[in-house]
Formats: structure tokens, sequence, C-alpha cells
């Protein structure tokens, strides 16, 4: 028997349709169904490809104790992140605020009459376990405490409720100087410089913060260092998939080589731009190149609809065969060293074994995860190693498989008849920011790089975003199957006009007849911007609103902090930054400094949340506009230019070969390639 999950379009929700809880959707009649009954809100958020959401989901949503009292006690709400990142921001900063720490799943208990949480937690067991009570001993205790203290109950709501109004309106500081700059790239430099025990995260918006540090001073190793350590344990640990391609979404421990497995589109999008670019700023390390490739080669067979638009998320736990009751974790990706020892020759083991990870015991479970020992280009006999692998796991070789059919589901996972490993499920939903960050990924190494294949399925993904998420005049966040659904948040506007924007730099320097696309990236990047502006923009406090205004809501938020995707409101203050050097409107240059001057609270408080804002400050400050020639956009296109915008000129001086303008000065006309080059270096730095 199902609940009313089994309808959901989200594939998170439908995994918990066969639940004994009565789960309902986040809607007006369950809100106003816990009113009327006064029961407390048990609101659960969480994501398809989350492994611990997928073990409470086996366990205590399963048990039919715990089901019995939910449903007689409590209001179930069912919340998948990506499709209502809103909902999740507010109460996860809530739950940070009650025990200092967050994650998903996200479980959290809200009264009825105002939706204010008052007590919240991640992981519950069945029984007591990992220092953790049951959770039908929790959900008993909290309903003790609701009927019985609601004195102390309404003033944890009052502290809880102005601390999250605080944070979400932010008033203005001070002027946002060169200093200021400064004293955030420092701080958000000591974030990536951290050695804490535990796990590691990509953390892109902090590893660009450092790549673009290293053009302030000569002297600045730290920045140095840092960004290439960054690339470097990116595509040489195990957080990479050398095998298939893609990036994992983190590691379990500090030395970046046990990964936990999902592998998410928002991860994939972000590296891919971040090693091109190191890459274009000189570090050119063989391993950024062999993973960008590998990674396009991964999207391309497994993580591209055929409508052409990019799934959300592969699993990290995968069936071992067809009749396993569970998945488990890391089976699609690890190797058993007996297996390899049956597989290669005496010679293929040694070399692998001299460059990777491979041990009898293995690094996971007795398994091995492949982590690369050394940096430089792979040998020719160990890249036809790694193919043997591949054709182990997917019973081809990379070249006679150029797409493999995404398995929605657990059932469709173990009834294709694969002949290979069992693939993991796919989240196949098209969310516009992941899908716009993936697009600015393969954009940026489309130039760097030279390869104009790059940029097809950007093009590709990019039209159809275009072509089918608005709806009466309204541009919405995902798409199931051909259908949009879910107005689109200040992120989705906001990655998506940067996309666009990267895909008119991008083109600069791409034959047009390998642009399938009849309309200018720019002129669509300044019509969603002025959507944007219309319905996010807050007049009152400046920044972007992560999304319309709701009854449902608790509060209106602005969202300024980077987590596993940059902020919001960073990405646009930048997009304003740009938009004012290609269209030649300043207004858009008022509204960044508008936007940055929103936020300056924070950014001088507590520089290290918000990186985001302050590549966006780096581009205020340190803007410029690159007139020239087509033969010189093709050169430049490939350098790293982390403040700077190309446009193809029409109209220079006789003899002239390019036009650099800082601010709003420009200097005299270059009239050669070293002329131009070292006015552009000169630019980068105004402060």
């Amino acid at each position: 028997m199902t609940n009313r999950l089994a309808q959901a379009n989200s594939l998170y929700l439908r995994k918990h349709a066969e639940n004994p809880i009565n789960w309902w959707y986040w809607c007006d009649e369950a809100l106003e169904t816990a009113r009327r009954e006064n029961k407390p809100i048990f609101l659960s958020i969480g994501y398809s490809s989350c492994h611990w959401c997928t073990v409470m989901e086996g366990e205590a949503f399963s048990d039919g104790a715990i089901a019995d009292y939910m449903n007689t006690y409590f209001l179930p709400i069912k919340v998948d992140r990506e499709e209502r990142p809103d909902l999740d921001s507010i109460y996860m900063q809530a739950l940070q605020l009650m025990v200092g720490q967050g994650g998903w799943p996200l479980n959290i208990f809200l009264s009825p009459d105002d939706l204010v949480p008052f007590y919240g937690g991640t992981y519950f067991p069945v029984e007591p376990r990992f220092d953790r009570p049951g959770f039908l001993q929790v959900l008993q205790s909290i309903r003790h405490y609701y009927d019985t203290q609601k004195d102390k109950l309404q003033g944890i709501k009052s502290e809880i409720l102005t601390a999250l109004q605080g944070a979400a309106t932010l008033q203005s500081a001070q002027a946002l100087g060169a200093d200021v700059l400064q004293t955030g790239l420092d701080a958000n430099l000591s974030v990536l410089a951290a050695q804490n025990p535990g796990s590691r995260f990509p953390m892109i918006p902090y590893a660009d913060v450092a790549l673009r540090s290293r053009r302030f001073t000569v002297d600045r190793p730290t920045a140095i260092e840092l960004s290439e350590e960054r690339g470097l344990v990116l595509a040489l640990g195990g957080i990479f998939d050398h095998v298939g391609g893609g990036f994992h979404r983190y590691t379990v421990d500090s030395t970046w080589t046990v990964p936990h497995f999902e592998k998410m589109l928002y991860d994939n999008g972000q590296i891919v731009e971040y090693l091109a670019n190191l890459w274009a700023a000189g570090v050119q390390e063989p391993a950024f190149e062999r993973a960008i490739a590998s990674t396009v080669q991964w999207l391309r067979r497994e993580m591209t609809a055929p409508e052409g638009y990019f799934y959300a998320a592969q699993d990290a736990d995968s069936f071992t065969d067809p009749t396993a009751a569970e998945p488990e974790e890391g089976a699609f990706y690890a190797w058993d060293y007996q297996q390899l020892a049956e597989l290669l020759t005496l010679p293929e083991l040694a070399a692998l074994k001299d460059q990777f990870t491979v041990t009898e015991s293995g690094n996971f479970e007795g398994f091995n995860v492949l982590q690369r020992l050394h940096p430089g280009k792979l040998t020719a006999s160990v890249e036809k190693t790694l193919g043997k692998l591949f054709l182990v796991r997917y019973s081809a070789s990379a070249e006679a498989l150029p797409t493999v059919p995404p398995a929605r589901n657990s059932q469709e996972a173990k009834s294709t008849g694969w002949t290979g490993r069992i693939l993991p499920v796919t989240d196949t939903k098209m969310i516009v920011a992941w899908n716009s960050l993936m697009i600015s990924g393969l954009a940026r190494a489309a130039s760097v790089f030279q390869q104009p294949s790059y940029l097809t399925p950007a093009i590709n993904a990019a039209n159809f975003i275009l072509q089918h998420q608005w709806v009466d005049g309204r541009f919405h966040r995902v798409n199931y199957d051909g259908k949009p659904d879910v107005l689109a948040q200040s992120e989705d506007y906001a990655l998506f006009i940067k996309a666009l924007l990267d895909l008119d730099q991008a083109s600069l320097t791409t034959p047009h007849s390998l642009l399938p696309t009849p309309y200018s990236w720019l002129d669509r990047a300044v019509a969603v911007q002025t959507e944007f502006d219309e319905f996010l923009w807050s007049i009152e406090l400046g920044g972007y609103y992560s999304t319309d205004a709701s009854d449902d809501l608790l509060l209106r938020e602005r969202s300024y902090i980077d987590h596993a995707t940059p902020s919001a409101n960073g990405i646009a203050a930048t997009n304003l930054v740009r938009l004012a050097l290609l269209t030649e409107d300043l207004s858009y240059l008022d509204k960044a400094e508008q936007s940055l001057q929103a936020f300056s609270e924070v950014m001088t408080r507590s520089p290290q949340a918000c990186p985001s804002l302050f590549t966006a400050l780096d581009w205020f400050h340190n803007h410029i506009l690159i007139r020239t020639t087509v033969d010189q956009l093709a050169a430049l296109s490939t350098h790293y230019l982390p403040t700077a915008v190309l446009k193809l000129a029409t109209d220079l001086p006789e003899g002239t070969i390019g036009l650099v303008c800082q601010g709003l000065s420009c200097r005299e006309p270059a009239y050669s390639q070293e002329q131009l080059q070292e006015q552009v270096k000169l630019s980068q730095v105004r402060s």
C-alpha cells in the first residue's frame, strides 16, 4: 500500500511512497490540517542520492510502531531540497542554531500555527546507537514537550525566529573598499588552508578565491600553493572516478582517498570550470586535462537526456546483483584485488599499482578505490589497463558506448539485463541552476582547450532551458520528463544568466556553423535579468530574495552564504558587472554596487561565509573590457583573466588591434599583441 508520495514527480519523494508513514507534500492543505488538528509538523528534507536519507527511509520511516505514533500525533511532511532550496535553507539555518551543525536528512519539528521550528536533528536510528536516541523515543519526548511546556516552547521559538530574522535583514555597514576586498580574500584563503580532520569537499567558491588572489602580489605563495593543491587533489584523488569520469561529492577522509560515491551535477560543473581556469592560469598539469575530458565523456554517456539537458545526480549505492535486497555503497566503483589480479596481466597489475593505490587489503571495506599516486600524463599502457576496468563495469569499451540509458529507480537498475556492473540509480530531473553550472564549465573548457565539441552539449542544454522552462511568462526551476515545475529561485536566475554570459564569451572564438542557435546569448541574458529584477530584487534592502513572497514561508531570505553551490547574490552581483561591460548600460553597475552594499555587514563581520560575494567585489573593483579582433580574441580566451570580458571590436582606430578599458576609462589603443597583453596584465589589479 502506498501513500500520497506515490504520484510525486520527485524521485526522492517517490522513494518514500511505500513507507507506512502518512506523508504529505508541503502544501496549503497539509499546513491547514496541522493547524486544525493542533499537530506539530514533522518536516523531513533530503534528496535522492543522499546515503543517510536512504538509510533512514529503510529503517525508521519503514518501522510500523514509529509510523503509528507519527501518524497519530504529528503531521509528517516530506520535501525534496532540490525542488525547494528555499525551505531547506530556512530550516537548515534553524537546525544549525539549535545543535551547531546541519546535514541531510534534515528532520525538524515545527509549530503548526506559525511554522517556527523548536527541535531538530539529522539521522535518527530506530534504536539508540551512535550516541543518538531511538526515533520513537524522540517522537514521544517531543510530543510530551509540545503538550506540557508551552512557555518554554514559546521561548525557544522566539529565540530561533529572532536569529533567523536578523540573518535575513542585514543592514549596510561600511563602504566596500580595496581594504575590505583584501581582508575578505585572505579570510577565505584561510578556510581553504585549514587542515581539520574529517571529510573533504571540493569547496570551489573558496578555490576560486585562491586562484584569483594569485595575481595581487608576486609574493603571495599561499594563494598559488592552495589553488594548485586543490586542483591536484581533485584530479588525482579518489574523489575523481579515474575509470569512468566524473567527480564524487566528497571524501570521507582528509586524504582525498575514499569518496561518498554519489555524483552531483553541480559539483562536476564547478570543478570542470575551475580546472580549466587553473590550466589557463598556467598550471598545465596533464591530469587536469584528462579529468575534464573524462568528465565530459561521462556527462554525455550517462547524464544527458535525449532532449539535451543534464540529469541531476547518480546514487552512491548500487546493487551487486539483481537478486540483492539492498544496494551497497560504492559497489559500482570499488575494486576487489583478487578480481584485478585475475583480470590483468602481471605487468598490467604492476603498472597500475605503480600509479594508483592498489593493495591486497584495499582502502575501502576490503576493496580498492583508485587514487593516483603521481601527477603527470598516464602512459598508453596504463590507459589501456583502465580501459579493461571500464569494460568490466560497462560491458563495452568507452568508444563503443556513446550513451547509457539511466536506471530511474531500483527496479529498473536490477531488471535491465545489463551484463556489466549494475549502474547506480540516476535522478533524471532537470534543475536549471545545476544545468547552468555545467553549461558554464563546458563553455570555459571549450575556450581554454580550444575544443568546440565541449560547447555543443552546453548549447543544447541552454536551448532546452530557453525553450521549455517558461510557463505563463515565468521562469521555472525543474523539469520532469518535459514538464516544467516549481517557480525559479534566485540561484536559477543568477546561475543561468552566468551560463548565458559564459556562452557569449565562448562563442566569440567558435565558428558560427558549430553554434546551432538563432539568437544572441547576451540578449537572452538581458531578458532573464529583467525578469529576475522584476520579481526577486529587494527594493527595500538591496540584493535578491531567494524566492517569491509566500504565506507558507517563515521568512523571505536573500541567499548570500556559499554552500556546495555558490550563493545566488554573489553570482548575481558578478553578472551585473559583466552585463554593464557588455551592454555599456551603467545602471547594471549601479545595481551591482547596491547589491554588494546590501551584504556589507556580513562581508566585514564574517567574510569566510561568503567567498562568492568577494569574487563579485573583485569584479566590481577591477573589471576590464577588452575590445579586440577575432585573432586576438582566440588568444586571450585561453588565458585566465578573472575580471575581464571580451568583445569583438568593429570600430578600432586604423592600425590598432585592441582597446583595454578599465572602470570608466580606457588605455591608449594597442598596436601590437605584446602591447595589448601588457595592458591586459597591468589592468587586472587597480586596488
